[in-house]
């Protein structure tokens, strides 16, 4: 196996579990937040930044480098890696989430998938063996396998079909990886709210013996109930000795209830995308910078964050940043959120490491109101 895990504890009164990921590129502990690069760069962040915020692995998204520069020319330059100046680990999605969320028409076959550019209009045809040789030229250390993203909603019988034809298409996957020998590949566990379709998509994903394990077809807008029981009853189903990952997940709350759950990995662009609007997340819940309330708050954003940010900079002077539309201030968030949740899964680790994971959500949930408020953000 080109990725190997090593569980080093499991929590005792829950499914949360301490582990350590080595790729190529480094060796990691679990749980761990991955800031989402998807162009090749985490939004506004210079490498030296997220260097400095210990972040470990990024994760690279296929569509958007397929579509710009083209992964040709990324593989021409030497890989990813060496194309963006990042020795640490990274992760490609396999561009199907943005196949079946950015196109508006769209023709699924047993081949693949035929759409259109989400810009010009271009028709663009996107298969497993396509999508892997893509990631092929990237040379990202995690692969995703090319899979259906259904919405949610969607009925039993549209998702069993769904389900087949991605285990159809995860087998394809696996034989069109060139680089078996450098590049791991996950396979990812579909099947909506319907636990039956997910213990036959894990159980035959489980056969094919993967590097590693995602749980997709979830944080598409399905109620919190609903991916906490689908989440408590899948991690199971898993092998213990290999990565589990929860994809499109970066809210503080969905975080930590996914690792009581059992799950390694996350990834999203919440904490960039709310930062450009002026959101932050802190050790004191949400703050929305943009408000009166800071106008003369000459404190920093949080206090207990050591982020560049936040040693440097007061709530007053990022309002002032937004209210004049000046890009500091999104760049300033922005370090700050990534910061946050690349701290918070330390923290998370370290409270693991201390038998009192469940004591340190707690404290989290009532930073964030959560007990009032279905979503913290």
């Amino acid at each position: 196996m080109v990725i190997n895990y090593k569980l080093v504890k499991e929590d005792s009164r829950s499914m949360a579990r301490l582990g350590q990921i080595t790729t190529p590129h480094g060796t990691f502990e679990t749980p761990v937040f991955m800031a989402v690069g998807t162009q090749a760069t985490v939004k506004t962040l210079t490498k030296e930044e997220l260097e400095a915020m210990d972040s470990q692995i990024i994760l690279g998204n296929t569509y958007h480098l397929w579509c710009q520069p083209g992964s040709e020319l990324i593989k021409s330059a030497g890989g990813l890696h060496k194309f963006m100046n990042w020795e640490r680990s990274i992760l490609t999605d396999s561009g199907g989430f943005q196949v079946f969320s950015l196109a508006k028409l769209r023709d699924i076959t047993e081949e693949g998938v035929t759409f259109k550019h989400h810009k010009n209009g271009a028709k663009l045809f996107l298969s497993p063996e396509q999508s892997i040789k893509i990631q092929n030229d990237l040379g990202s250390d995690i692969m995703m396998c090319f899979d259906e993203c259904p919405p949610y909603p969607s009925t039993y019988e549209y998702l069993q079909k769904s389900v087949d034809r991605t285990l159809r298409w995860a087998a394809r996957c696996q034989i069109a990886n060139k680089n078996k020998n450098t590049q791991g590949l996950f396979g990812i566990v579909q099947g909506g709210e319907y636990c039956d379709l997910r213990k036959h998509s894990a159980e035959e994903l489980v056969k094919m013996n993967f590097d590693g394990y995602s749980i997709g077809g979830l944080s598409v807008g399905e109620p919190k109930e609903i991916q906490n029981k689908v989440l408590a009853f899948t991690t199971p189903l898993l092998p213990k000795d290999k990565p589990r990952y929860l994809m499109g997940v970066g809210s503080p709350g969905a975080i930590l209830d996914a690792v009581e759950r059992g799950v390694d990995m996350f990834d999203c662009v919440l904490p960039t995308r709310i930062a450009r609007h002026g959101t932050a997340m802190t050790h004191n819940g949400r703050v929305i910078i943009k408000n009166k309330e800071y106008e003369a708050d000459f404190t920093p954003l949080d206090e207990q964050c050591d982020c560049y940010c936040c040693r440097n900079y007061t709530k007053a002077y990022l309002r002032h940043l937004f209210k004049a539309n000046e890009m500091l201030g999104q760049r300033l968030l922005s370090i700050h959120n990534v910061n946050y949740l690349i701290t918070l899964t330390k923290r998370i680790r370290q409270a693991l490491k201390e038998d009192r994971f469940l004591e340190f959500k707690e404290e989290v949930y009532q930073e964030y109101g959560l007990y009032d408020n279905d979503k913290d953000f």
